[in-house]
């Protein structure tokens, strides 16, 4: 089938722990393509028949190419989407790769410390907008250091008292020594689409919203089973 550029639709997919997530969602759709993303190296597989190509890239930037429309439509978790603050449109939460965002300290100095107590706090995090509007709607003070991995190493070495990061189970933290305090946010994975995407394409962004939707339920209906 041949195609022109306005009939693809360009879906970017997140590398890291949501993608064996994903690809079982588009399995589920009978998209097959995919299979060979997860030990590929490669960045874009496409599916000629259905007229769809699929980029896989770094969760944080996923919002990024979907605003500025290289991308049509994106699967990325609710954490970056509420740091970044971009103008997509979020049609869909997808129900899967559900974590927390935390505050988390070393075991020993939580044993001492009382929340209560801040005024003026030194941490590090991948989340800088989000911890900054956090503290600073409970009217504290944070010196916030801009981390990109690692950061359970921050407090162990002194480069940082308190670390905000994305937590699954709490197991990484607590191998590093370090212990949750407070939540500041929850997350799972969501649809986003490119708002010119959604007029100028709009039929076949709408029927493949309603696929992803209807295989959300489906695989919620099983879960219950």
């Amino acid at each position: 089938m041949e195609s022109t550029n306005n009939d693809v639709i360009a879906i970017a997919l997140p590398k890291g722990r949501l993608l064996p997530h994903v690809l079982a969602l588009f399995k589920g759709m009978g998209i097959t393509c995919l299979q060979g993303f997860a030990d590929s190296r490669r960045l874009i597989y496409e599916d000629p028949y259905r007229c769809l190509q699929f980029l896989t890239l770094k969760p944080a930037d996923i919002p990024t190419y979907v605003e500025h429309g290289a991308a049509d439509m994106g699967i990325v978790g609710k954490d970056q989407l509420l740091e970044q603050r971009r103008d997509v449109y979020e049609p869909l939460d997808l129900r899967f790769g559900a974590c927390r965002l935390v505050v988390a300290e070393p075991a020993e100095l939580h044993k001492k410390d009382d929340p209560y107590s801040w005024s003026h706090l030194r941490l590090a995090t991948k989340y800088p907008n989000l911890a900054e509007a956090y503290f600073s709607s409970k009217g504290i003070q944070a010196e916030i250091i801009t981390l990109n991995g690692s950061l359970e190493l921050a407090p162990l070495v002194g480069l940082a008292e308190r670390i905000v990061d994305l937590v699954e189970t709490g197991q990484t933290l607590k191998e590093n020594g370090l212990v949750e305090v407070e939540e500041i946010a929850k997350s799972t994975a969501r649809l986003i689409v490119n708002r010119a995407s959604l007029k100028t394409k709009y039929r076949r962004v709408q029927a493949l919203i309603e696929q992803m939707r209807k295989q959300v339920e489906a695989q919620a209906e099983r879960a219950r089973a």
